[in-house]
């Protein structure tokens, strides 16, 4: 992608560089030929962040880099996002009653967690550097396609190019359930059915992933006060949700931006 092309994102006089926008584009999908519009998703998304980085210096918020995993820990520009969000976004715990009407109008959705069995090829790379990103999702596009050509080519094809530990074993990882991997990668499970491998490589902060679904156990339903727990959560994150994007609105809604227009594409 040829950042020249595009106009400069400039953020209440903060200009924001191409390079930034660049290896954020890595992440959006776009159709083939038309990387104007990963382009506009990534200037949408870095005016976002620039705002709320923006809002978290004026309300010197101090950045606390929390721990993400062994010897992992979020940028500081995360933690001053995260440290404006907890100051600025709260909501009220929903009512019994709300919770009750959620379950009682679908009680079937509500179910003990599947349990996946999956293979995967990881081609790695760090997301943050544009060319290598496109080289690795370059690559695994590739991979996908022969593994969808032949889907008896997986084992082998992970034995040969993935760079996880499960290359031994042909790409398998056993049995996953919610919560096990990074949401990038349990979202495409839910959206594969047994047998099928994702058509297009799967992007998480560790590279990109070729994925596939040996088999599923789908869970049970549960009763309302197994349930209760999991539906007051999602309700209160729905409205921290709500909270959070109107604080974003009220941040566009005085800021002078160029290059960017905030709107879903």
């Amino acid at each position: 992608m040829n950042a020249a092309l595009f106009p400069d994102l400039i953020v209440n006089g903060e200009l924001v560089p191409h390079a930034l926008i660049a290896a954020e584009a890595q992440n959006h999908h776009a159709p083939r030929g038309k990387p104007g519009i990963a382009w506009r998703k990534a200037a949408n998304a870095i005016a976002i962040r620039t705002l709320l980085l923006q809002e978290a210096r004026r309300r010197g918020v101090e950045a606390r880099p929390a721990e993400l995993g062994p010897g992992r820990f979020e940028t500081e520009e995360e933690a001053l996002i995260r440290g404006l969000l907890d100051t600025a976004v709260a909501v009220e715990p929903p009512a019994e009653a709300e919770i009750h009407a959620e379950w009682a109008r679908d009680p079937s959705r509500f179910r003990s967690p599947p349990l996946w069995e999956v293979s995967h090829i990881l081609i790695a790379c760090d997301p943050r550097k544009a060319e290598a990103a496109r080289a690795a999702r370059e690559q695994a596009a590739d991979l996908a396609a022969r593994a969808a050509a032949d889907p008896h080519s997986f084992a082998r094809l992970a034995a040969a190019h993935s760079d996880c530990g499960s290359k031994s074993s042909g790409g398998a990882l056993g049995q996953i359930r919610p919560g096990d991997t990074v949401p990038e990668f349990e979202a495409a499970l839910r959206g594969l059915g047994e047998g099928m491998v994702t058509p297009e490589p799967v992007p998480t902060r560790h590279g990109w992933h070729v994925i596939r679904l040996d088999a599923v156990a789908e869970g049970t339903p549960l009763p309302y006060a197994a349930a209760r727990p999991r539906i007051a959560e999602a309700l209160e994150k729905a409205a921290w949700s709500r909270a959070a994007k109107a604080l974003v609105r009220q941040l566009a809604a005085v800021a002078e931006i160029s290059g960017a227009d905030l709107e879903p594409v």
